[in-house]
């Protein structure tokens, strides 16, 4: 193959990639077979080894690959990440419609509500569309850079699509489904490895670990909940329409939504 047709098929599988990617996990709506991906992610695989100079960042091939660390660098992320408050009872939520009311000068509120997922809460920042950190909440002031491992994770987006804004900070969440505990149970126990507590546990550990190769094989999902900090774009004035902006961003969210 010439360069000029190399790089022709290199920006065709990536974008093939990219798009299948989206369409499985944003819109659960796969085109092709698991055995076609493979062969796709394969071809591209191959392409890049011999010509490393055309590797981009963006790649698909970029997930897996960074050495081992010692430790996580620390994030001071420019918003706060605040923790969620409880509530048990009828009387509690009373009291909350009541206080926001109250606060919002106004006599009725409109509620958006989703479920809450159990797992680790993470920001990525993407800067001219590209995801260039990602960290975990930490104590709400300072989180860990956790970027290699969750570029390991297929339903995070290592480039956004559509008209995207110059920078956006994304807060969502890393979780793994009760279908993939039970299956990394399983294949724990058949490594005699130590078998995981709960899903929540089994998500924090794997997102922590130094070598992103171990989590590369842990069926991590992840599913935006919301914004941080943002530059040169107008949102949508609600929670449910900043979900839909999200997915149209090539961000997965979760379907379980209401207002």
């Amino acid at each position: 193959m010439s360069s000029k047709s190399v790089k022709s098929r290199l920006k065709e599988l990536r974008e093939q990639i990219n798009r299948h990617n989206i369409l499985y996990y944003v819109y659960d709506s796969p085109e092709i077979p698991d055995a076609e991906y493979d062969r796709l992610m394969n071809e591209l695989l191959e392409l890049e080894e011999q010509h490393p100079d055309l590797v981009t960042p963006d790649s698909p091939s970029q997930r897996v690959g960074a050495p081992p660390l010692e430790a996580f660098d620390e994030v001071k992320h420019q918003m706060p990440m605040l923790s969620l408050a409880n509530a048990f009872d009828e009387e509690t939520m009373t009291a909350f419609d009541r206080r926001v009311r109250e606060k919002l000068d106004i006599d009725t509120v409109e509620y958006a509500a989703e479920l809450k997922l159990d797992g680790l809460a993470i920001s990525l920042l993407f800067d001219a569309g590209f995801l260039v950190q990602a960290a975990t909440r930490g104590d709400g002031e300072t989180g860990e850079d956790v970027t290699a491992n969750v570029k390991t994770i297929r339903s995070v987006p290592l480039k956004l699509t559509g008209k995207h804004p110059g920078v956006l900070e994304v807060r969502g969440e890393v979780f793994i489904s009760k279908q993939g505990f039970l299956r990394l149970n399983k294949d724990q126990a058949a490594n005699n490895a130590r078998q995981f507590a709960n899903p929540r546990n089994a998500a924090a550990g794997s997102l922590r670990q130094h070598d992103s190769g171990i989590t590369a094989r842990r069926p991590l999902l992840f599913f935006a909940y919301g914004v941080g900090h943002y530059e040169k774009i107008q949102l949508p004035d609600t929670h449910i329409g900043t979900l839909k902006q999200l997915k149209k961003w090539g961000l997965p969210v979760s379907s379980e939504n209401t207002t």
